[in-house]
């Protein structure tokens, strides 16, 4: 089976399953990946109360930990429901928003990666060459450095971590201990529009709820938001219409315009 029909697979036991993919986000974004997940088929829910976090792991089917807004409770509760997830074999997203940029952002994502051993690790090429040690200067949240050049970044962390991670850019790369894909697709106006990373990280946690491997999930999530991101920017005038636009080409996403609207790189 293709990339892209094991990816509209994925598609199809989201809108079967509706898995609850429980998403410990940032302010900005949290209203933007609630939408996007209800949009694709699956349901959030944004809790961040460290007294509640066993119990919301408990009834998720996956765990998306992103350190946009970042506070010393809301770390806390990431832990908390990272180690628990972990324990129940749930998969677990983490997005690390802006690492490099200050000392404590860089410290949490260290301390999240080396307590949580997380699944998946989503980010743009200066947050997964900034993670792997290298040269990942940022600016703000936004990366500064193409896909390519954070290849052994990725590949670093694959291997001495043991999970997957997916780099987003112009290019989208998916690397493992031993796959590597890369994607092309998505438009322009995606990197205009707050939250289209965050929103990507969400989709990975939706598609890693009812994915075999981890790798599939993360491929299948890139996939999508290449193809809706492409299928919105054939109707948007520019960045406000494209974030309606985006959410409508998920909720109306078929077969035949994922395949169109991805490409598989070789």
């Amino acid at each position: 089976m293709t990339i892209l029909n094991r990816s509209w697979n994925i598609v199809e036991q989201i809108r079967s399953n509706a898995p609850l993919v429980h998403s410990i986000t940032n302010y900005v974004v949290m209203n933007n990946t609630a939408n996007a997940l209800l949009a694709i088929g699956a349901s959030p829910i944004m809790a961040h109360a460290q007294e509640e976090m066993v119990e919301m792991v408990g009834i998720s089917n996956s765990l998306v930990l992103n350190i946009g807004t970042l506070s010393e409770p809301w770390i806390s509760s990431m832990l908390v429901a990272g180690k628990a997830a972990k324990a129940e074999s749930k998969p677990v997203i983490f997005d690390p928003v802006g690492v490099g940029a200050s000392t404590f952002r860089t410290q949490t994502c260290t301390k999240i990666i080396q307590e949580v051993s997380p699944d998946l690790i989503r980010g743009n090429p200066s947050e997964i060459m900034a993670m792997a040690g290298a040269d990942g200067q940022t600016k703000g949240v936004d990366s500064m450095h193409a896909t390519q050049t954070a290849e052994e970044a990725a590949k670093y962390l694959a291997e001495h971590f043991d999970c997957v991670v997916a780099v987003s850019g112009e290019q989208d790369m998916i690397v493992s201990a031993t796959e590597i894909v890369w994607l092309q697709g998505g438009s322009p106006l995606m990197p205009k529009v707050t939250g289209m990373g965050c929103t990507a990280s969400a989709i990975c946690g939706a598609c890693a709820a009812v994915a075999d491997t981890t790798f599939d999930a993360a491929v299948a999530a890139m996939v999508i938001m290449n193809s809706a991101g492409g299928m919105a920017a054939a109707k948007a005038d520019g960045p406000g219409s494209f974030q309606m636009h985006f959410l409508d080409a998920l909720y109306s996403l078929d077969k035949d315009s994922l395949i169109s609207n991805c490409t598989v790189k070789a």
